[in-house]
């Protein structure tokens, strides 16, 4: 048991269907009473939560070559779990995160959802060999967590403004990973590998360097208050503090995954106070 709940990865799971519940909060604040249906966030956080899953599991399937040389602790890899029952497991959480979606109001989630599997399923079969593109796709696929948030409850001004920060953080911590994992990925034509490390790092300096100048956005359009300005300086400081740790990419990218931690707190802060 405990091998399939390493193949999904629980925990990241359920922080990527928190930011659903972040969204709430962030339009409706902490007044109990004008929070929308609870139903309507308990499915968008099921919706999100299996489809994080099944991503998981499909992308250690996939890579379960790759993983020999790179993850081989892993449970494909190691010979925990056959590559098929993967398969079969990654197929059931994308069926469950569509079934949770019917609980949602029609059109503007399900497209979104929509969307979401062919951006995952062409990331997993084609795009992750192409280098940014990749990069592009799974960032994308981060940033529409809050876009999805939003549609649950017909708002997406705000939860777009989210996105585009989880996107930026988003790739400069892939291509990351991209230059942690350089020596064996053996099948894939990655950024670093098209572009050379050195002029991979300055692209990740730039997104992340973005990501950092837009932060103050929310506040500035006064969606937040100052409480969220506070908080969200912290999370810069460890941002630009992760750039100048690129030498050590396991160690960079540690450093930006606590950073959007902390940006998480800043937008749930921001929509409380």
């Amino acid at each position: 048991m405990k091998y399939l709940f390493k193949l999904i990865r629980p925990i990241n799971c359920f922080l990527a269907s928190f930011s659903v519940l972040i969204v709430m909060i962030t339009l409706y604040g902490i007044e109990f009473d004008i929070w929308p249906d609870i139903r309507l966030t308990v499915a968008g956080m099921s919706v999100v939560f299996f489809f994080t899953a099944g991503g998981n599991v499909l992308n250690d399937y996939v890579d379960k070559d790759v993983d020999m040389i790179n993850h081989p602790e892993r449970p494909i890899p190691s010979g925990k779990i056959e590559p098929k029952t993967a398969l079969y497991m990654s197929v059931g959480l994308f069926s469950l995160s569509i079934l949770s979606s019917f609980f949602l109001p029609f059109y503007h989630p399900h497209m979104i959802l929509a969307i979401a599997l062919i951006c995952m399923i062409s990331y997993e079969i084609l795009l992750k060999q192409e280098g940014l593109i990749g990069n592009l796709t799974i960032s994308l696929l981060t940033g529409m967590v809050f876009v999805f948030g939003g549609s649950v409850y017909g708002e997406l001004f705000l939860p777009t403004v989210l996105g585009i920060l989880a996107f930026l953080s988003t790739l400069g911590r892939e291509i990351i990973k991209d230059i942690q994992d350089i020596t064996g990925d053996l099948d894939r034509k990655t950024l670093p590998m098209k572009i050379g490390i050195s002029r991979s790092k300055k692209i990740i300096s730039l997104s992340i360097s973005l990501a950092v100048a837009f932060s103050p956005l929310p506040y500035i359009l006064s969606i937040f208050s100052i409480w969220y300005l506070l908080v969200v300086v912290f999370a810069d400081i460890i941002f630009i503090y992760s750039i100048t740790l690129l030498s050590k990419p396991k160690k960079a990218q540690s450093y930006v995954k606590m950073a959007m931690g902390v940006a998480l707190l800043a937008f749930l802060i921001g929509g409380i106070l």
